[in-house]
């Protein structure tokens, strides 16, 4: 095999791996669980920022939540992985990737 396929393989199977962990979690999103309703602010993939956010050196990815339950909640970093214990309440916005034309 070409060892330059190799890290792009790899690549693939980590940003798989990060999606199926991460679950419908995207911004705008609110979903539930055992804990409490959450809507997603922000979804950080660069594992150097997840890994600060979450004070844990092999973060991948960290989803910065806040409980809409609580009207006092302030925004918190998670990286709890998506199970069928969770539910989407609410499906993420669409994003743009450009401004429309005037």
């Amino acid at each position: 095999m070409n060892p330059t396929v190799i890290p792009a393989l790899v690549a693939a199977l980590v940003a798989a791996t990060v999606d199926r962990e991460v679950g419908p979690r995207r911004p705008g999103a609110i979903y539930q669980n055992a804990t409490g309703a959450f809507e997603v602010l922000s979804l950080v993939t660069d594992p150097q920022k997840a890994a600060q956010l979450l004070h844990r050196d092999s973060a991948r990815w960290a989803v910065i939540v806040r409980d809409v339950l609580r009207a006092d909640s302030e925004p918190y970093a998670t990286g709890a992985v998506w199970t069928n214990e969770d539910r989407l309440v609410r499906e993420a916005k669409p994003t743009v990737a450009y401004a429309p034309a005037a």
